[in-house]
């Protein structure tokens, strides 16, 4: 899996980092940050999918 995230899109909801605060954080503007490219676990894994799903601007992606 490759996590990436399009800070043109994104809100600055926080939906990311705090559904998955180990693969994303928010910078000092409130936008996402991908701090892990390729999560590793079944938590960080479960995490991440979580948050690409419920991100409200769509600026999260996942690739399988």
């Amino acid at each position: 899996m490759r996590v990436a995230a399009d800070r043109n899109v994104c809100v600055g909801a926080g939906l990311c980092a705090m559904t998955a605060p180990a693969v994303f954080d928010q910078d000092e503007d409130g936008l996402v940050t991908v701090l892990k490219k390729e999560p590793q676990g079944a938590a960080e894994l479960s995490a991440a999918r979580q948050a690409g799903n419920i991100c409200p601007s769509g600026a999260v992606k996942i690739t399988e």
